[in-house]
């Protein structure tokens, strides 16, 4: 009794005791610190040298695939963009554009003059001119015969001269093959053969958040440039300007985070497997990292026709139309404020529906309303031209028509316009 009585005191003597300060001696204190210093120094080595033995030892069991997953990815996505770029760039070309100009008086005119005002509208013109660069953009090959793929607006201009520059810096005169009247696309060639033709992916496949590659002429001073980026949105809709007063919009296209600047125009856009899924189109000013692409599939068949044919053949329904809306429903008390309203035009000859045309042979007549191709509703965004730049001459589609108070489907066989 005696011994548990006298270890009881003592364990409540010891717990009432305040604790004992104590302060280590200089030497133990250098010791810590020498110690301190030598793992950190030894732990940063072998991070970096032996980082997935520890993940393999020291991480819990459920985290190790996940981070063995990281590793592989960093290491893969370092090389794949290089890649890509190494074996893509060549394919990519920049476009100059050329044109008889006023000459400037004096190139002291040109210097003061310039901050404010395009120097080809300063007033210290003569009524000489010369051949000038007036803008740039990009393209890409689409066949080894030198067919290749740009915007509308970068080759708009008929009385301007094209010349293509390739990778290894050499010039080639262009010749425009075709524009689409639908689309902001265009066909141009040089001549040649051997030339990289690149790989065209399927753009109905992307999705948001993947990323994404621009390869481009920036400012027509950075040939082949790359960014990266992701895909910010799909199926974007917007009226596009070029600055000069003209407009176009364009539907179902691809928003990006990538730098697409003035000269990217008509450039490829890549996903990680190569492919073009896009042709850069647009940027939005006032804003960053807001760009935008055509989708591929948009481009196929019409580089395909071209490619085969060397032109362009545009199908046609043959009639004059008025696309409605609220206001117009409002207006003339119609039963729909979407669809196209066929209509004379203000001539004789203005028929509201060709004569011989696909319209006239399928049974479509004037204040006939056309609300549907293939089951897409037209309207103001999304014109008959627009769906019928997705079809080939000779395809049949399927009219959903308003018609004497009656609704009905009826098939047209699209022809060739002349």
């Amino acid at each position: 009794m005696e011994d548990i009585i006298h270890v009881q005191e003592k364990q409540g003597r010891e717990e009432q005791m305040p604790p004992r300060k104590t302060s280590p001696g200089k030497g133990a204190l250098f010791l810590v610190l020498l110690l301190a210093l030598c793992a950190g120094f030894v732990g940063g080595l072998l991070h970096g040298r032996y980082g997935v033995l520890f993940t393999e030892y020291f991480l819990p069991s459920s985290q190790k695939v996940n981070e063995e997953s990281r590793i592989k990815i960093i290491s893969e996505d370092s090389t794949v963009v290089p890649d890509l770029v190494e074996k893509n760039s060549k394919g990519v070309v920049s476009i100059v554009i050329s044109k008889d100009v006023p000459k400037v008086r004096s190139s002291q005119d040109l210097f003061f003059n310039f901050p404010f005002s395009s120097p080809f509208n300063s007033r210290p013109q003569s009524t000489e001119t010369e051949r000038r660069q007036i803008g740039s953009g990009s393209g890409f090959f689409v066949s080894p015969d030198g067919l290749i793929v740009t915007n509308k607006h970068v080759v708009s201009d008929e009385d301007a001269e094209y010349t293509v520059i390739l990778e290894d810096r050499s010039e080639h005169k262009a010749t425009v093959l075709a524009r689409d009247p639908s689309n902001d696309i265009a066909l141009i060639k040089i001549e040649g053969a051997g030339y990289p033709a690149l790989t065209l992916g399927d753009s109905d496949a992307i999705r948001v958040g993947e990323t994404i590659i621009v390869i481009g002429n920036p400012l027509g001073e950075f040939e082949n440039s790359v960014s990266r980026g992701i895909v910010s949105g799909l199926q974007r809709n917007l009226e596009a300007g070029s600055g000069q007063g003209d407009f176009e919009y364009l539907s179902d296209i691809i928003q990006v985070d990538a730098a697409i600047n003035p000269g990217n125009s008509g450039g490829p856009l890549f996903n990680l497997s190569g492919a073009v899924i896009g042709v850069n189109v647009a940027m939005a000013q006032g804003a960053e990292n807001i760009g935008f692409a055509l989708p591929i599939n948009q481009v196929k068949r019409i580089a395909e026709q071209v490619r085969v044919t060397g032109k362009m053949s545009f199908p046609y329904l043959g009639i004059r139309s008025l696309v409605l809306n609220d206001e117009l429903q409002k207006k003339t008390n119609l039963p729909f404020n979407y669809g196209a309203l066929v209509l004379r035009g203000e001539t004789a000859t203005d028929f509201a529906v060709v004569p011989g045309s696909p319209a006239e042979k399928a049974g479509i007549m004037e204040n006939d309303i056309v609300l549907e191709i293939d089951g897409k509703k037209i309207d103001e965004k999304h014109s008959i031209l627009y769906y019928l730049g997705q079809y080939a001459v000779g395809d049949t589609v399927t009219v959903t028509l308003w018609q004497k108070g009656e609704t009905k489907k009826i098939s047209v066989i699209l022809e060739e316009r002349t």
